[in-house]
């Protein structure tokens, strides 16, 4: 299949979860996470700020307030296909931009350099058994992970992993998935 078809196909079943559904595995998903060492050794983590049928990372975010880790959050710039991170402290700090996506209002943030980031939370929609992804097909996060120096992993339903994907000579791996069931790789 290519990257179209299964982006597509992942999509299209993601949209089809009933919120209860949803739900449940957002539930198993936090909970796995906030239960793994790659969560409690991080003292800053990087995520992106979901929408629609995407995983909800509002919990995630919430959850790092509270245990007191900086969160931080992706601004697209377009011209340079390439991501930003801000600190994040409040819902309030963000805004519709790019693509409609919730982004950091720069002018109430600080900018936070990516050798800080302890752990990246990779949005996807469809992984391998080698970290490999399917994103959403800017390949921002592509170029983001290319000098990485830290631990990055992915959320995914198991039903979005898949023995084998079509991979291109950029694209980069994360180096963990946390399913609904555990910790995958």
């Amino acid at each position: 299949m290519l990257k179209s078809e299964l982006r597509k196909s992942m999509t299209d079943f993601l949209k089809g979860l009933s919120e209860r559904e949803k739900r449940e595995v957002e539930k198993k998903l936090l909970k796995n996470l906030l239960s793994s060492s790659l969560w409690n050794d991080a003292k800053t983590i990087g995520v992106t700020v979901s929408r629609g049928f995407e995983w909800n990372t509002m919990p995630i975010i919430e959850s790092g307030w509270e245990q007191g880790k900086t969160i931080c959050v992706p601004k697209c710039v377009p011209k340079e296909k390439k991501l930003v991170f801000y600190e994040l402290s409040d819902f309030g700090q963000l805004e519709k931009s790019y693509y409609n996506l919730l982004e950091p209002k720069t002018e109430k943030t600080r900018k936070v350099e990516k050798s800080k980031i302890d752990l990246l939370i990779v949005p996807g929609l469809v992984f391998d058994h080698h970290g490999y992804r399917i994103g959403f097909g800017g390949g921002y996060y592509d170029r983001f992970l290319a000098d990485f120096p830290n631990k990055t992993l992915s959320l995914a339903h198991t039903s979005q992993i898949r023995e084998d994907l079509p991979i291109d000579s950029h694209d980069i791996p994360v180096q963990h998935l946390i399913t609904e069931t555990g910790k995958f790789m």
